[in-house]
């Protein structure tokens, strides 16, 4: 009678969850939002917006959504010792992350940088690996190397090898930067859950986004990229690089405050949702379109990491 008294350890700690249907029409929301605002971001390239003016607007206001949330929960602005080295590496590599995406978006199709991007799971499993981790089995290995077969289809490798001039000086640059863009979150997902992983999400999302922003303007000061803070040449720039913000922050709210109750472990994969998402909306507003053979490939690469994120799972 008195234990019936006390209301469950886990039923305070652990915030109930939303029922599945819910939880995957609120991710697959969010992954379409994200998709938008990297379709808003090639908009704002195309009509003179500086790269690195898109990627501080965009941290800028994640950071002003975190620093809120952090008032808000009173959280303690403490890092645990020795972590401050491996939160600013973190920091370093998003920022990498940020500007080496939006570099992809800017010189490919949409879809395809994105598609570039999420190969990140396969860098960090090869990554985890080399740093001692363990090893790959046979069946992630195959499950792998099918990715990399749709990612080679999806880039149209044939035409260019073909034809290198008439896909363009940006196509490879283009693919490099993607390629960087995934290696540079995966090394930040292995430093994340290796060296601070008693850390706090809020505050260590925020001081990550901090760095990104703060190395925005140093780096526009610096002159690192030229044109990097050019102003929108037109109105439909300034349209692009305000989405791009509002989407991007917009999408990481909602994200950030419900994945206590989104159960990942199990919905995970439909995130893996932006780029059939990006593909209808580069479309609508950018006229980009694939080759049906591009299709087949995308779809071959979205659905061998959704099986791959799925066995990791279990």
């Amino acid at each position: 009678p008195i234990v019936s008294r006390f209301v469950p350890m886990s039923s305070i700690s652990s915030p109930t969850l939303l029922p599945r249907h819910l939880a995957i029409l609120l991710m697959m929301t969010v992954a379409t939002m994200f998709a938008a605002n990297h379709v808003s971001a090639r908009l704002a390239f195309d009509n003179g917006t500086g790269l690195l003016l898109a990627v501080l607007m965009r941290s800028g206001v994640a950071c002003l959504i975190l620093l809120s949330l952090v008032i808000l929960q009173k959280k303690r602005l403490w890092l645990p010792a020795g972590t401050w080295p491996w939160q600013l590496a973190v920091g370093l590599l998003i920022t990498l992350q940020s500007v080496s995406l939006y570099s992809a978006v800017a010189r490919l199709p949409v879809v395809i940088a994105l598609l570039l991007v999420n190969t990140f799971p396969i860098q960090l499993a090869l990554i985890s690996w080399a740093l001692g981790g363990p090893r790959p089995s046979l069946r992630s290995c195959l499950i792998m190397g099918t990715i990399l077969i749709g990612l080679l289809v999806v880039l149209d490798i044939p035409s260019w090898v073909a034809n290198a001039d008439a896909m363009g000086p940006e196509w490879l640059a283009g693919i490099g930067f993607g390629l960087l863009a995934a290696f540079a979150f995966a090394c930040a997902l292995w430093v994340t859950e290796h060296r601070l992983s008693g850390v706090g999400s809020t505050l260590r999302s925020l001081l990550t986004m901090q760095t990104v922003f703060i190395a925005m303007i140093i780096g526009g000061f610096l002159g690192a990229i030229p044109g990097g803070m050019s102003l929108p040449d037109n109105s439909t720039g300034w349209i692009g690089l305000t989405l791009l913000a509002l989407l991007y922050g917009s999408g990481f709210s909602i994200l950030f405050i419900f994945v206590p109750r989104l159960d990942m472990a199990r919905n995970a994969p439909v995130m893996n949702f932006e780029p059939v998402a990006s593909l209808l909306i580069a479309y609508l507003v950018l006229g980009q379109m694939l080759s049906p053979s591009q299709l087949v490939g995308g779809a071959v690469v979205v659905g061998g990491i959704v099986v791959l994120s799925l066995s990791k799972g279990r």
